[in-house]
């Protein structure tokens, strides 16, 4: 019950659509598949294998959002316009995390071992987003829209691209604004920060000429 609240709270802080509690229990299938999803993965605690995978089913038949009853999820995980969402078996997401449309949370191993991401608190996964592997993201990072993440992403990150690019430091309290377009090009960034440092360079070589000269 706690939970459930926690999850309605959420939804109305990162979601400005939402307006009732009524229509958060009607008609978000993102609320309705990290609730199911608790009841199957107590049941796969249990080893309860089949009825877990039934709800699991059931789940990815209403809502169109596949959480493997094995996967672990924190607390207050909000998945926002959901539809295509896939989270494997051996997944772990942390509290706070905020999840759009169409994000994968792959393995890139037939092995029975740990082959799913591990996510931090506070992250934000953007659409269509894919983070593949036994890989990590820290606290506070962000994963760009349609990024694909192979490696590990430190804490307070963002990384984008195909493959993705790190760009690191940025305020956590921004996640919050929902203003996930304002991201930054690493590209651009390293690019800039070369020319800052040749500029410093002809600086100081200007300077050792005009020193012998005189």
């Amino acid at each position: 019950m706690i939970h459930i609240r926690e999850d309605i709270q959420t939804i109305f802080k990162k979601d400005p659509a939402a307006r009732s509690v009524l229509e958060i229990l009607l008609c978000y299938p993102g609320f309705h598949a990290v609730l199911l999803h608790r009841i199957a993965h107590k049941f796969w605690t249990l080893k309860l294998y089949l009825i877990a995978r039934i709800i699991s089913h059931l789940s990815r038949f209403l809502t169109g959002i596949e959480i493997h009853p094995a996967a672990k999820l924190g607390r207050r995980v909000f998945i926002d316009h959901g539809m295509g969402v896939v989270i494997g078996e051996t997944a772990v997401v942390g509290d706070d995390v905020l999840i759009y449309k169409g994000v994968l949370l792959g393995g890139s191993s037939i092995e029975k071992k740990k082959r799913h991401p591990t996510i931090g608190n506070n992250v934000v996964l953007g659409s269509n987003a894919i983070v593949l592997g036994c890989v990590k993201v820290g606290d506070n990072a962000r994963i760009a829209a349609a990024s694909v993440v192979t490696h590990d992403v430190p804490p307070n990150a963002t990384a984008i691209g195909v493959p993705a690019r790190l760009s690191l430091g940025y305020d956590p309290d921004e996640t919050l604004k929902l203003e996930h377009s304002k991201l930054p090009d690493p590209v651009s960034e390293a690019l800039k920060y070369v020319l800052e440092q040749n500029q410093k360079l002809s600086n100081k070589v200007d300077k050792l000429i005009k020193g012998g000269k005189g």
